[in-house]
């Protein structure tokens, strides 16, 4: 058995676009998240940004790992809501979104493969 067949994580991305007028949009043009997810427990593992600042990037993992999808998202969205005050936060809640939705078909598809 190779290691990636015993992996028990998935990463899943997401993007949505930046609000113009911001450095995001001048420099990415979108808010981007990558996520690895314990397919198992659902737990947020690591997470990752396409953010210009380091604290951004660092603050808003810190945020968001260890949350269990199991409990739905609006539990995160909220969490992110809670702790992140500035003008990129809706297109960084439609960027989790877009990753949790990813998430959630790709394993739908894979249970009904097995």
């Amino acid at each position: 058995m190779t290691e990636l067949t015993r992996m028990k994580t998935v990463l899943v991305t997401g993007y949505a676009k930046a609000p113009q007028g911001n450095y995001m949009f001048e420099v990415c043009k979108t808010s981007g998240i990558v996520m690895e997810i314990d397919t198992e427990t659902n737990v947020i593992v690591n997470a990752e940004f396409t953010f210009a600042t380091e604290l951004a990037r660092d603050f808003l993992r810190r945020v968001i790992v260890n949350y269990n999808l199991a409990q739905g998202i609006d539990g995160l969205i909220q969490r992110i809501e809670d702790y992140y005050y500035t003008p990129s936060t809706p297109s960084v809640i439609m960027a989790v979104k877009a990753a949790h939705k990813r998430y959630l078909e790709k394993m739908r598809y894979s249970q009904a493969a097995t």
